[in-house]
């Protein structure tokens, strides 16, 4: 591993601790490269018998790690991991380029999914380099939405996508914020880098579904995290995650800047969500300042998916201060006091700048791991946004640097695929799993289930309690 050139920096002049300006552009990105660089020795991915892209214990997270490290060159100019997010979002992209990877695709959920959709979603704003001879990273984050169109479920609570895709999967009878929600948010993206109608028809179209059924409430701007069929998605399950406020408010941002601000819907929609993720996961008892995972941080019983959600929320917050400038202010503000508060908690370990979980104790809370990494550099490189000039915003596909219109679906509602709700058996599933483009040509197969180098250990079947939506893996 080439060692990070701020890390560097930091470890020759024996600095023990995240000392940060908030004020001072360098010292944000010098925080924000000593966490990163920590985040990385624990990556091994790239190593010689390793799987580029997959982290131990779960898939869906290596998309977070890079959608993590899109944003840190993004914010830093620090291109030092460039070559293994590179690496691994084109080594997992499968057969038919669109993240339904043979060796995972017959337990994945359709959250997992998206995470990688979305991280090509990322990589094609930021414009975030390519290989020549690999797919634009918006055809490939277009090639995941062409697969998520066919499993929206009619047959059941009038729509929606299942969480798991299916119906062998223990979660297959449940609808979550975090797949609704990322196929709003990945259809809103799309619909602004590309031009295209039938995405931000198609984002609507998600949206309004979710506030129908009260996965979004409209009054009270509180995001639900799952329902379940049998009862038609008539018993909400409430648990208050950050990863879900931040697909809805980030799908409303993108879809409020491409109306150009001229749509009641979307200003709403944005400032409702943000009034109530700053009341929600901003306690008052940290004086309204400190982001907190406020349903699993108090017990200190965050698992390693929840560890990640909140620097998926503060990227969002960045990104949504420049696409509706008028919540700049106070996003910036929250960004700006949160990071205060972490750089006192990342003193933990030898060099004395690991960062535990909880941003608002001004001291190590004694953990440390991956996750917590990735939300930390996320905080740090979040509050560069400030620093930005207006070139460095997010692309389109006519601003681009490189880019086709990912303009390769047409968003067409499909009955026949076998992953929506018509009870298909798991014969038929390894028939047709999945789908390839939509367009006028009509349906294709996708990928054939295949399991070879992976077996589903029974620690992978998710539970479900009382209601609410939990992951484990």
């Amino acid at each position: 591993m080439i060692l990070h050139p701020l890390r560097a920096a930091l470890l020759a002049s024996a600095v023990s601790a995240l000392n940060l300006d908030i004020n001072s552009e360098e010292s944000i990105k010098d925080a924000a490269g000593t966490v990163s660089f920590n985040m990385m020795t624990n990556y091994t991915a790239n190593h010689t018998g390793e799987i580029p892209g997959k982290l131990p214990g779960t898939w869906w997270r290596g998309a977070i790690l890079y959608n993590t490290l899109i944003d840190y060159w993004h914010f830093t100019d620090d291109a030092s991991n460039n070559p293994a997010v590179t690496q691994g979002l084109n080594w997992q992209r499968g057969d038919n380029d669109n993240y339904m990877p043979a060796n995972y695709s017959s337990y994945l959920g359709n959250d997992d999914q998206l995470a990688w959709g979305l991280a090509a979603m990322s990589a094609a704003e930021l414009n975030f380099p390519q290989e020549d001879s690999m797919p634009e990273w918006s055809v490939l984050a277009a090639n995941v939405f062409d697969t998520l169109v066919p499993r929206w479920d009619t047959k059941s609570c009038n729509g929606g996508l299942r969480w798991q895709i299916y119906p062998y999967q223990a979660g297959y009878a449940t609808k979550n914020a975090l797949s609704n929600g990322g196929m709003f948010e990945l259809a809103a993206r799309l619909a602004r880098y590309t031009g295209n109608q039938t995405y931000a028809d198609w984002a609507e179209k998600v949206w309004d579904w979710s506030v129908e059924s009260s996965l979004v409430n409209n009054k009270t701007w509180v995001v639900g995290d799952s329902m379940q069929v049998e009862d038609e998605c008539g018993n909400m399950g409430h648990i208050q995650l950050t990863a879900n406020y931040k697909a809805y408010l980030n799908g409303a941002a993108y879809m409020f800047n491409m109306t150009n601000g001229t749509t009641t819907k979307w200003k709403s929609g944005v400032d409702g969500l943000l009034d109530t993720t700053f009341d929600t996961f901003f306690p008052k008892k940290y004086d309204g300042k400190v982001l907190s995972e406020v349903v699993c941080e108090p017990p200190m019983n965050c698992d390693a998916d929840q560890d990640t959600f909140k620097g998926s929320l503060v990227s969002a917050l960045a990104f949504t201060s420049q696409l509706v400038p008028h919540t700049a202010d106070t996003i910036l503000a929250k960004l700006e006091s949160s990071a205060e508060a972490a750089a006192k908690q990342c003193s933990g370990g030898k060099d004395k700048t690991l960062c535990g979980r909880r941003w608002y104790q001004d001291k190590w809370d004694g953990t440390s791991s991956m996750e917590e990494d990735m939300s930390a550099t996320n905080l740090f490189a979040a509050n560069l946004v400030r620093f930005q000039g207006e070139n460095k915003g997010l692309a389109t596909a006519e601003t681009s640097a490189s880019s086709s219109d990912g303009n390769t679906t047409d968003g067409s509602d499909s009955s026949d695929d076998s992953t929506n709700s018509t009870g298909t058996s798991h014969g038929d599933i390894a028939e047709t799993n999945g789908s390839g483009h939509l367009g006028v040509s009509g349906l294709v197969v996708g990928e054939t289930l295949l399991t070879r180098q992976f077996r589903m250990p029974g620690s992978l079947q998710p539970s479900l309690q009382a209601g609410e939506l939990f992951r484990n893996y």
